[in-house]
């Protein structure tokens, strides 16, 4: 592979944006695509790529390069130079390269490696809660899981087409793409390309969607029919995938505390044909008292750390801090002290997250349980999704059943 100079300024402007800056790596990448029209696919491919694996890699190639932040410009190549040189690609005579040892990294790498939180590339707090959660050998096989590229996974919109015939329209644009056992609306690229501008997703037949994320709606067991309150339901993945399921009759509400999310949903969901949607955005708890005892079926999908979904956020793993999951605890049994009233007598609730540790997960249903509200549920079933077992993102749902 031949390295060309403004395809790696453009890695080095955006890492200096996501490193010291903070700012959002998807984000920084969508800008950073839209530089030059001149480039091609595989240009793109190689900024975007290459942006996301010096982030996934952040700790062990700073150790390499020695260097620590802030990173100045000079820092951001010799962690690049660290990046080219472990994948065999020669590095030009350009002066950011120059007295790169490129034999002492390969040593360095070597070494490190034998070491989890710089093998893993991870912060010591979060190898340490990783180990405390799940044990040494779980954490070990979940983090290694949780570093690979994810796939792209599409969600087909039943509403408006089958599995069969989207691959087949997908097929012919040269995108292929394979059906994954036990996930019924689920199809892989085999190749990853950008599916957005293909006339399928315009035309609503797919949404893009993580096979683990597929799951919770199925697990709500929805039907034609019934009142389903989606109670944090953002941009609106899961409440899409619920109106096809429901095949557009009932009344799926739509609630978050932020509107802008909701406007997002709202255009999905003209693009999807998904006709049975209502979005209502929390502007004071009277939207959500007037829902007390009158749902069939509500979804927590609750605000989590995002541990599972690592592979498509490596970022997170230097923004996390431990005090946001210590604050996120108590937010998580807040939500679900107070939604949970949103179910009817007989009805059912589903607690979800995309993190893989216990304390987000089944120990705040046990809290609940036995509150005094969670003592009119009753615990029915739960679902542990682990990235090294399903190859999909981490994640967790729980299925409560509120007494008649």
């Amino acid at each position: 592979m031949r390295l060309h100079r403004n395809l790696c300024f453009a890695v080095i402007d955006g890492l200096t944006l996501i490193f010291n800056e903070g700012k959002y790596a998807d984000k920084v990448i969508q800008q950073l695509l839209k530089r030059d029209k001149r480039w091609g696919s595989r240009d793109r491919a190689f900024v975007a790529e290459t942006t996301y694996d010096i982030v996934r890699w952040k700790r062990l190639y700073a150790e390499i390069a020695e260097v620590k932040a802030p990173y100045d410009r000079d820092n951001l190549w010799r962690i690049f130079a660290v990046w080219a040189t472990l994948r065999g690609i020669k590095l030009p005579d350009w002066k950011y390269f120059e007295s790169t040892p490129s034999r002492k990294i390969k040593g360095r790498f070597d070494e490190l490696s034998q070491t989890r939180k710089y093998k893993e590339s991870i912060a010591d707090w979060m190898d340490e809660l990783g180990v405390k959660e799940l044990g040494e050998s779980v954490w070990s096989k979940e983090i290694a899981a949780l570093n690979e590229q994810a796939d792209v996974i599409l969600r087909v919109n039943t509403l408006k087409t089958t599995k069969e015939k989207l691959q087949a329209e997908l097929f012919d644009l040269n995108l292929e793409t394979e059906a994954i056992k036990g996930y019924p609306d689920a199809l892989r690229l085999k190749e990853r390309a950008n599916v957005f501008q293909t006339e399928a997703f315009k035309n609503g037949h797919f949404e893009v969607q993580d096979a683990s994320s597929q799951l919770v709606a199925e697990f709500l067991d929805v039907q034609p029919g019934m009142r389903v309150v989606d109670t944090c339901a953002g941009a609106g993945g899961k409440a899409l995938h619920l109106a096809s399921l429901m095949d557009n009759k009932g009344q799926i509400i739509a609630l978050d505390i932020y509107g802008n999310k909701l406007n997002e949903l709202k255009r999905r969901a003209k693009r999807n044909g998904a006709f049975n949607i209502e979005t209502r955005a929390i502007e004071s708890t009277k939207v959500v008292k007037k829902l007390y005892d009158k749902a069939d079926r509500v979804l927590i999908d609750a605000p989590c750390s995002g541990l599972g979904v690592l592979r498509r956020n490596p970022d997170a793993k230097w923004k996390l801090q431990p005090e946001f999951i210590e604050d996120i605890k108590k937010t998580q049994q807040e939500i679900l002290q107070q939604y949970s009233r949103i179910v009817k007598p007989g009805g059912q609730l589903v607690y979800a997250t995309c993190s893989v540790l216990p304390s987000e997960n089944r120990k705040q249903v046990d809290t609940f349980l036995t509150s005094e509200l969670g003592k009119e549920f009753t615990f029915v079933k739960e679902n542990n999704v682990f990235a090294h077992k399903s190859g999909f993102d981490g994640f967790y749902m729980a299925l409560l059943e509120k007494k008649k």
